[in-house]
């Protein structure tokens, strides 16, 4: 039986190849599950050889395979159904030489808080992450402000920021490990590190509160009250 380190650099192994990287890539990217010609498409290749390095990067853990019918129908005449292809939401890839284990220190220190019953605790933890936001803001590009500069700062953290009408979801939760055991602990923590990178970045037209929804973190942006309140009119002054 392969150790857990072994396994995992195998299935990054799989990405050494350029093509299959730019599928994958192209997978992960996207909010719907993907079929074989749509994926061909995206990066220029034939149907044949997206099928190979799709089910490759499958059989490495990389992708999850589901099974539809492009029409919607079902029952007699309705077709065979057809492969899809999507990131897994539950796996994840994480290889360290020689092997460190953050996220099981994460888990402990979390849990040692709730353990604590201690207000005092929490809200060190809280303070805490505000204090990371800052750090976060603070990696800004030069020259970017505002919005611009916030989805910057979420896209290189792993966020996967994504604008969904006039809000900005999060397809990804770089805490998903520890969201199932302490929902309420981390998911605060994050609202406080994005509530000081909104801060620090200076994106006065969004703020950050809990929207959970399927697939996405528990965080999104939001229009700022502020932004669309009428503006002062000015007063009139009787002659």
């Amino acid at each position: 039986m392969k150790d857990r380190t072994t396994a995992e650099l195998d299935s990054l192994a799989l990405l050494g190849d350029p093509i299959r990287r730019r599928l994958y890539t192209f997978v992960a990217s996207q909010t719907e599950p993907v079929d074989r010609d749509r994926a061909a498409t995206a990066v220029d290749i034939g149907r044949s050889l997206a099928a190979f390095h799709l089910d490759r990067l499958a059989a490495g853990g990389l992708l999850d395979v589901e099974y539809h019918r492009r029409s919607g129908r079902t029952g007699p005449g309705a077709g065979r159904p057809a492969k899809f292809y999507r990131r897994p939401v539950e796996r994840q890839v994480d290889v360290s030489l020689p092997p460190r284990r953050y996220a099981l220190a994460a888990e402990i220190l979390v849990d040692g808080v709730e353990r604590a019953a201690n207000q005092g605790a929490a809200t060190a933890v809280l303070e805490s992450a505000r204090a990371a936001g800052k750090r976060l803001a603070a990696t800004a590009p030069a020259g970017s402000s505002g919005t611009t500069a916030l989805l910057e700062v979420l896209g290189a953290n792993g966020y996967e920021p994504v604008t969904d009408g006039d809000v900005v979801r999060l397809r990804n939760c770089p805490f998903h490990a520890l969201v199932e055991g302490h929902r309420a602990m981390t998911c605060s923590m994050n609202l406080a590190l994005l509530g000081a990178v909104v801060d620090g970045v200076g994106a006065t037209d969004v703020v950050a509160e809990p929207r959970a929804a399927d697939d996405f973190c528990c965080v999104a942006f939001v229009p700022s009250p502020e932004r669309d309140e009428p503006s002062a009119q000015p007063r009139q002054t009787r002659r």
